[in-house]
């Protein structure tokens, strides 16, 4: 069996790394971008500093700043033909995890058009055209969008999310700015941080893991256990480290999938708005407990990686059960909730979480094999 990695063709890190962007486009010959972002990040200034970039050197560009959290088909959609009003040749995603989904749904279906209903693109589509060129950068430390060959859109009409998995995404230049992500506040940034974590165990442990994508998500690990809780603080390095643990992990798990954490979130987000961080990091450990007996002795990797005391000598038990309280432990340290009744989760709504979760591309990766009876279980568990 062959084993596939697919990455940024170029990709730059640390503070000030933004200012490469115009070189960038210079160099590949792009005439006109449209830049794809949210209404807040051009209020406050975020989004801005890109434009300025682009004003400066008299770059020409357009903006599609309609994007929302979750976003809808309506949403990628009016970002098409905005697309095709502006007469843009790249894209330029600014944000989250929200504003890079929807840049790479437009840009695939400007180059594929077949696709324009944008529920086709649920799963693998068979697309025949890489997206438009596209510049991500990203303004969370979380979701790796930018590294990724995923997105997800919501489905209001279904109220459902489903996951598109498409090489042909993959963003041409990766830029991971810490100070695009300074202004973050601490309740984002603690979601966001457990949500690259989630990315980090999850590839980790995911069916299709192998040794390269380990050595990834364990470092990914390694990072955020020391970082987050200092990038919650404000702290700018922990800021920084941030940043880079969540793209290691984005590199791995894009390449090998994830598992049933994802595949229980998902509905939550399209069900109530909830974060797609707060739910992944209300889910992690109790999912965590469920896959334990499956995992073999990668929990003590995890162990060590977060930092647990004497985790390489413990039995086996005892370092699963200390790998989920350090994941419990980090959570409850940086202000996530602990219950989904708490993010606003009804209980009458268990049966159709569960089969959407049972149906998401995510859960097949997931290392033990569940049914829809096991998940309604795990839901009313947490709820």
């Amino acid at each position: 069996m062959a084993n596939r990695m697919i990455l940024n063709e170029t990709s730059y890190f640390g503070a000030g790394a933004i200012s490469h962007i115009v070189d960038e486009v210079k160099k590949r010959g792009f005439k006109k971008a449209l830049l794809v972002t949210d209404k807040d990040l051009i209020k406050f200034g975020v989004a801005t500093k890109v434009s300025k970039l682009l004003d400066e050197a008299k770059l020409p560009y357009d903006i599609f700043d309609e994007v929302i959290p979750n976003p809808t088909i309506a949403v990628v959609q009016k970002g098409v033909a905005k697309f095709k009003q502006s007469g843009a040749d790249y894209l330029i995603a600014v944000g989250g995890g929200s504003p890079q989904d929807t840049c790479k749904a437009i840009g695939i279906i400007i180059n594929n058009p077949e696709y324009a209903d944008v529920r086709s693109l649920e799963g693998v589509a068979p697309t025949q055209n890489a997206c438009v060129p596209m510049i991500a950068i990203p303004t969370t430390a979380g979701t790796a969008a930018e590294v990724t060959i995923n997105y997800v859109i919501t489905d209001e009409e279904k109220r459902r999310k489903f996951v598109c998995v498409d090489p042909h995404d993959i963003p041409v230049i990766a830029i991971i700015d810490s100070e695009m992500m300074a202004s973050m506040p601490a309740s984002l940034k603690a979601a966001t941080g457990i949500d690259a974590l989630t990315h980090a165990i999850e590839g980790y442990t995911t069916k299709g893991a192998w040794e390269l994508t380990d050595m990834m998500h364990l470092k990914a690990i390694e990072i955020i256990a020391r970082s987050l809780r200092a990038s919650v603080k404000g702290d700018p390095t922990g800021v920084e480290d941030m940043a880079l643990g969540q793209y290691i992990a984005g590199m791995g798990f894009s390449n090998v999938g994830l598992g049933l954490v994802h595949g229980m979130a998902h509905p939550l987000g399209a069900f109530y708005d909830t974060p797609h961080g707060v739910a992944n990091a209300i889910l992690l450990p109790h999912i965590m407990a469920y896959n334990a007996d499956f995992t073999g002795d990668k929990f003590r990797a995890i162990a060590v990686a977060m930092g647990v005391k004497d985790a390489a000598n413990m039995p086996l038990a005892r370092v699963r059960e200390a790998a989920i309280n350090a994941v419990k432990q980090l959570s409850k340290d940086v202000g996530i909730p602990a219950r989904l009744r708490d993010v606003g989760m009804k209980e009458s709504d268990i049966d159709a979480l569960a089969q959407a979760a049972f149906d998401d591309v995510c859960t097949g990766g997931n290392p033990r094999d569940t049914n829809l009876g096991e998940i309604k279980a795990l839901y009313r568990s947490i709820y």
